[in-house]
C-alpha cells in the first residue's frame, strides 16, 4: 500500500499549486508568449505571471484546504484541471459559465463525438493518477493551534510573494490587468471551478420561477381569410460565410441557387452556443437584456402562436430544445434523433428524416395555420464528417477524425464544408415540401443558424467563446427565407420578392426572429413589434 507518511498539509498545497501551474496552464501560458514573448524580452514578466499564478493558486487552496477537507479540495482541483486543460490545449476553448451549461445539457451522442484517446490520456495521466495519489497520502495530526499558525505563516508568505511581483513588475501588471482580460480565463482550475459554481448557484436560484404568460391577448388578423404553413429550421453551427449564396467561393449551395430564396448575409446571433442561442432566439428579450432565468420565467414566441389558435410542431434531430417547447398544451415536441422515429439513419440519423410523415400531420390538421419548427444537427462539431451521408462528400480530402489536431486546416475546412452542402440538400426539400402544399397554404421557410464555428482561425476551433471576445466567426450566421408566390401575392402580408431581396445586406439578428414569426403568420399583439419584423418594408 502506498502511503507517504509525515508530508505536511502545507507542502502538499505547494506541491500541488505547482503542478497546477507547470502541467495544466499550458493554454494560458501560450497566450501569454503570443503578447508578451519570453523570448523577445519579455521573459522577467513572463517568469513573474508564472510566479503569481502559482502564488495565488496555493493561496487559494490555503484557504480551502481546512482539516479533512484537504485531501477532497486537492483531488478536486487536480480533476477538474486536467478535463478542462484537455478543452483548452485541444480546442482553445475558455471554461466559462455558459461552457458549463453546454456540458450540463450535452446529450450522450454528443459527449462521443468529444471523446478521444487524448481526453482519456489527459484524464488518466493528469486527473486520475495524481488524484490516486492524493488520496493514499497520509497527513499528520496537528492540534488546531498549530495547525492555524502553520497556515497563517503560509498565507503571510504568500501574499509577500504576490506584493512582491506586483511591485517589481507594476508597469507590466498594470497593463496586463486592464488591457488582457480575456487572457485570465486560461488560469485553469480557478475560472472552470468559479464557472461551475456559478452555474450551480444559478439553478438553485432559478429552481422556484413562476412562467409569466406571453401573448395572450394574440390573434389572427380578422382580414386572414387564408391558412399559412410555415416551416422554421433552427440550424446548427453554420457561419455565414461558408455559404455561396453569400459568395463563398466553394458551391456549397447549388440547389438553393436554383431557387427563389434570399439569404440575409448580415445576420448576428444572440449568442454562441446552442444552450443560449436557441431560447434568445424564441424569446421576446433581445440578446441585450437575455438571461437563462428571465427565459425560464416567461412563455416564448411558440406560446404566442399557440394562444391565437395556431398548430405548433417541434421536431428534433438536435439534443433537444432547449427549453423552448415543453409545454405540451402549446407545442407538440417529437423526438427525431434515434429510430424507429427518423427513418433515415445510418452512422447518424439525418436531417432530412424529419420531413418523413410531415405531410400525414398536416392532414391531422384540416384546418387553421400550421408552423412547423425543424431543430437541425446541421454542422455540429468537431465530428463534421458523421453529420452528412457519404454521398455528400464533395470537398476532398475531408477530415474524418473528431480530434481536430490530427487534420489539416484544409481538411477540417473541407468536412464542415460537406455539411453546409448537405444542409443545402435539406432546405431544398423543405422548400420542395412546401411547394407541394401551396395549392392549400400560403408558404414560407426560415432558415436560421443558432450560431456559428471557429475552423482554426488563430488556433480556434468550435464554439462557445465568451460572446464580448468571440470571433465573428461563431457569432455572424446563416440565414435564409423562401416564400411561396401566393405567401408575397396576400396584400395583408404586403411583401414582394424584389424588396425582400433588397434587404439581403440589411443587419439583422435573433432578436428579429420572434416578430418575424408572427408576422409570417399575420398574428396581432401588443407583444408583436412590426419594426423588428424582417419582412415589414420599413
Amino acid at each position: 500500500m502506498f502511503i507517504i507518511n509525515s508530508l505536511k498539509s502545507n507542502r502538499l498545497i505547494l506541491g500541488v499549486a505547482l503542478l497546477l501551474t507547470l502541467c495544466y496552464n499550458w493554454a494560458f501560458f501560450w497566450h501569454v508568449n503570443q503578447v508578451y514573448p519570453a523570448f523577445g524580452g519579455q521573459m522577467g514578466f513572463f517568469v513573474s505571471l508564472g510566479i503569481l499564478v502559482f502564488a495565488v493558486m496555493a493561496l487559494i487552496l490555503s484557504l480551502l484546504c481546512v482539516a479533512r477537507a484537504t485531501k477532497p479540495v486537492l483531488i478536486i482541483f487536480v480533476v477538474s484541471a486536467a478535463f478542462a486543460a484537455y478543452y483548452m490545449d485541444t480546442f482553445d476553448v475558455i471554461i466559462d459559465k455558459l461552457m458549463i451549461q453546454n456540458v450540463a445539457q450535452t446529450s450522450v451522442k454528443e459527449a462521443g463525438d468529444l471523446f478521444t484517446g487524448k481526453l482519456v490520456l489527459y484524464g488518466v495521466g493528469l486527473g486520475f493518477l495524481p488524484a490516486l495519489v492524493l488520496y493514499r497520502m497520509r497527513l499528520p495530526v496537528l492540534s488546531w493551534r498549530q495547525g492555524l499558525v502553520q497556515r497563517l505563516v503560509l498565507i503571510l508568505a504568500l501574499l509577500v510573494v504576490v506584493a512582491s511581483q506586483a511591485v517589481i513588475f507594476s508597469q507590466n501588471y498594470a497593463s496586463f490587468f486592464r488591457e488582457q482580460k480575456t487572457m485570465r480565463y486560461y488560469i485553469n482550475p480557478l475560472k472552470p471551478i468559479y464557472s461551475a459554481f456559478t452555474f450551480a448557484n444559478g439553478l438553485i436560484e432559478r429552481a422556484p420561477a413562476q412562467v409569466e404568460a406571453l401573448g395572450r391577448d394574440a390573434v389572427i388578423s380578422a382580414t386572414d381569410v387564408n391558412r399559412e404553413l410555415v416551416i422554421l429550421v433552427v440550424g446548427e453551427t453554420a457561419r455565414w460565410d461558408r455559404f455561396s449564396l453569400n459568395g463563398y467561393s466553394k458551391p456549397t449551395n447549388p440547389l438553393l441557387a436554383t431557387e427563389k430564396v434570399v439569404s440575409f448575409s448580415n445576420f448576428a446571433s444572440c449568442g454562441t452556443s446552442t444552450a443560449v442561442s436557441v431560447p434568445c432566439m424564441f424569446s421576446p428579450f433581445g440578446r441585450d437584456t437575455f438571461s437563462d432565468k428571465k427565459f425560464k420565467s416567461s412563455e416564448n414566441v411558440l406560446d404566442v402562436l399557440a394562444h391565437a389558435g395556431v398548430t405548433v410542431l417541434w421536431r428534433d434531430n438536435n439534443s433537444d430544445s432547449k427549453g423552448v417547447a415543453i409545454r405540451p398544451n402549446n407545442v407538440t415536441y417529437q423526438d427525431y434523433k434515434t429510430a424507429p422515429t427518423n427513418t433515415l439513419c445510418d452512422i447518424e440519423c439525418r436531417d432530412e428524416g424529419m420531413l418523413v410523415g410531415l405531410e400525414e400531420f398536416i392532414n391531422q390538421h384540416p384546418t387553421g395555420d400550421i408552423t412547423i419548427v425543424l431543430h437541425q444537427m446541421g454542422s455540429h462539431g468537431p465530428a463534421y464528417y458523421k453529420r452528412y451521408p457519404a454521398a455528400f462528400e464533395q470537398f476532398k480530402p475531408a477530415c474524418q477524425n473528431n480530434l481536430l489536431e490530427k487534420c489539416s486546416v484544409e481538411e477540417i475546412s473541407n468536412a464542415y464544408d460537406n455539411t453546409i452542402l448537405y444542409t443545402d440538400n435539406f432546405l431544398s426539400k423543405v422548400i420542395a415540401f412546401l411547394k407541394g402544399n401551396t395549392p392549400k397554404f400560403e408558404a414560407a421557410m426560415f432558415y436560421v443558424s443558432d450560431h456559428g464555428e471557429s475552423l482554426g482561425e488563430k488556433g480556434v476551433f468550435l464554439h462557445g467563446m465568451p460572446y464580448a471576445i468571440a470571433p465573428e466567426s461563431q457569432t455572424h450566421v446563416g440565414a435564409i427565407m423562401w416564400l411561396s408566390d401566393n405567401f408575397m401575392s396576400d396584400n395583408l402580408k404586403g411583401v414582394s420578392f424584389e424588396a425582400l431581396k433588397a434587404k439581403e445586406h440589411v443587419p439583422y439578428t435573433h432578436d428579429n426572429l420572434f416578430h418575424t414569426l408572427l408576422g409570417m403568420m399575420e398574428i396581432e399583439s401588443k407583444d408583436y413589434n412590426p419594426k423588428l419584423d424582417i419582412l415589414k418594408l420599413h
